[in-house]
């Protein structure tokens, strides 16, 4: 199970927000304790979160209790993008795309993608003993939708991720698949 976090300032102004650790507003708080409810009667065997204050907070109020803090989670480096805009970076770059270009001073495509890989790759042993869920951001989370139905990580730009939403990576037979995805709550 994946839940983004909820609503930062940046994300409402639709600015990168990796490293910089900004709250929730106080639509995300709410937001966030309206996932509670869906998640009641969930068997998770972990709870993995990033390790961004946001997603913290929202695991908490979404009433999950964190077993680890997962550096691999953490949101794509935009390095020199963060807290910029995807316009004002193609005013400045025409043609700029987050999924092809990555980030000068941080992530590439692939990088995240071996960093999702790597969390997947983690959790699946843990599912024979119940859902493993994920809380981090936007972007990171799309990648390891994509990965986990054997996309490259550029496959995450067709899987758009709002905030506080659930989405449930499972099986039909034994191939992986997207149950749900971009689900909201409340």
């Amino acid at each position: 199970m994946l839940l983004r976090h909820g609503e930062t300032a940046w994300s409402l102004a639709g600015r990168h927000t990796s490293t910089t650790d900004l709250p929730l507003t106080a639509r995300g708080e709410e937001q966030a304790a309206l996932v509670a409810p869906a998640l009641a009667g969930w068997r998770f065997a972990a709870v993995w979160v990033s390790p961004r204050l946001r997603a913290h907070r929202s695991a908490h109020l979404a009433g999950l209790t964190p077993t680890a803090v997962e550096p691999d989670l953490a949101e794509w480096d935009y390095g020199d993008y963060e807290g910029v805009t995807t316009a004002d970076i193609r005013a400045a770059r025409p043609g700029w795309d987050l999924w092809r270009d990555g980030c000068p001073g941080g992530e590439s495509p692939k990088e995240v993608g071996a960093r999702l890989d790597r969390v997947l790759e983690r959790a699946r042993p843990l599912l024979a003993d119940g859902d493993v869920a994920f809380v981090a951001h936007g972007h990171s989370l799309r990648v390891c939708g994509a990965r986990w139905i054997d996309l490259p990580p550029s496959g995450g730009a067709s899987l758009r991720l709002d905030t506080s939403t659930l989405s449930v990576l499972g099986y039909e037979r034994d191939t992986p698949v997207l149950l749900r995805w971009n689900a909201p709550v409340g």
